[in-house]
């Protein structure tokens, strides 16, 4: 979906932080006052964490070195919009405790996707904060606190911020005049409340339309298409088993982003393709070729580790779009495709902070067509890879664009490569 927001505002890597930064501060800020003066009692799940947090001595240290390592001079004196710097773990969990029962509002600068993101921000790039965030233990819990905010975004209570009234309402006059094809281009209905959406999640996940992405060259298995609505980030040919995934050029260690599955020796040496997505567009995956399902799985992983290399990231991860290859939450899809010259591909959704949730909607065994749907993510999807082997010769097609973090969406089934002869 082209949007105004998207062609004008000057954002980097999908638009899920704002770029006016005097409106993500002012959001803080709200969020820490209305913390301080609510005091009501921490969730269940937040409890838990608590409870992690001070009962284990090796995150006990890490959750204060976290806060106390970020620098006192500015600008790391405030938070990355300029808002009260978080400075202890209560204070985080306070913060969060208010997020879980809030969906994310419109408005006209960009989403403000990743509030616990923005939170976390410049403890994440902390020696300290990258230790917690790779603890398996932190982790589990993150996914808990992450899962009881997922069940209020599937609530009809998250519909609060679907109406049509107010600039913050994601049908109200702002939203309009930014998605003015909403209507047209995505499945809805107009005239219901909400849109005829059931709940955030429902309006997150949210179809084209038929007809709106037609699958390029349906009949011609020689030519593959975008299998997410996304932007190019990386093209990375001959790529190695192992490598050092967290320097500051965070090539891809193919091992490792595909957890030692048995079938990563069909990829060394190959090509990986790699995209990021948009918070205003579309979150569902679609098959680039023609073929039958060999496997398909998620792997758990983290949910705000960012590489040390980039330094603090006021969007972070956001600069470490290789690295979370290698460590986030992911699902994997390895596809046969019918296309011999082809042969073996693997389709795989990276999640990036806050839900993350994958969800795979096809099973082993199972043929697909290309631009049939694979699965989506919820309210947190962030960038995908595509890996081939090294016997697929194939000329990609990235619509006139250089991959980077300032590249723009190609449309979901559009060709992306065609194979060689």
């Amino acid at each position: 979906m082209s949007t105004q927001a998207e062609s004008t505002a000057p954002f980097r890597v999908g638009q899920w932080l704002p770029s006016d930064q005097a409106l993500l501060t002012q959001w803080l800020s709200d969020l820490h006052e209305e913390a301080r003066e609510l005091k009501k009692p921490l969730h269940p799940v937040l409890q838990s964490f608590q409870a992690l947090i001070e009962n284990d001595a090796e995150i006990y240290m890490l959750f204060h070195q976290m806060f106390e390592q970020v620098p006192h001079r500015p600008p790391y004196n405030r938070n990355p919009a300029g808002g009260p710097q978080v400075r202890n773990y209560q204070q985080m969990l306070q913060m969060i405790n208010v997020i879980l029962t809030r969906a994310p509002a419109f408005n006209t600068t960009g989403l403000v996707g990743f509030p616990i993101n923005a939170i976390l921000d410049w403890s994440m790039g902390t020696t300290a904060g990258f230790a917690a965030f790779l603890n398996d233990r932190v982790n589990q819990q993150l996914k808990l606190v992450l899962n009881e905010w997922a069940r209020f975004l599937c609530s009809k209570d998250s519909c609060a911020v679907l109406g049509n009234q107010s600039n913050s309402d994601w049908f109200g006059p702002a939203a309009r005049k930014a998605m003015p094809n909403f209507d047209q281009e995505f499945q809805c209905e107009p005239t219901q409340p909400y849109h005829g959406f059931r709940s955030w999640d429902d309006f997150f996940t949210r179809e084209f339309r038929p007809g709106v992405r037609p699958v390029a060259a349906p009949d011609k298995d020689d030519v593959i298409v975008n299998a997410c609505e996304s932007a190019p980030y990386r093209l990375a040919h001959n790529v190695q088993a192992h490598d050092r995934f967290w320097i500051k050029a965070q090539p891809y260690s193919v091992a490792h982003m595909l957890d030692n599955d048995p079938l990563t020796e069909h990829f060394i040496g190959g090509t990986i393709y790699q995209a990021f997505l948009s918070a205003l567009s579309y979150h569902r995956w679609h098959s680039p070729v023609s073929g039958t399902v060999i496997k398909a799985y998620v792997k758990d992983g983290t949910y705000y580790s960012e590489a040390l290399s980039e330094g603090y990231d006021p969007a972070g991860p956001n600069d470490s779009q290789g690295y979370i290859t290698e460590v986030a939450t992911r699902a994997m899809i390895f596809i046969q495709a019918d296309n011999p010259a082809i042969g073996l591909i693997c389709v795989m959704p990276v999640g990036m902070a806050e839900v993350s949730t994958c969800q795979i909607t096809v099973y082993e065994g199972q043929k697909v067509k290309k631009g049939e749907q694979l699965g989506m993510f919820h309210f947190g999807g962030s960038t995908h890879c595509v890996f081939y082997g090294p016997q697929a010769k194939l000329a990609f097609d990235l619509h006139g664009q250089q991959p980077g973090l300032n590249a723009s969406n190609i449309p979901v089934n559009a060709r992306i490569a065609t194979v060689m002869r």
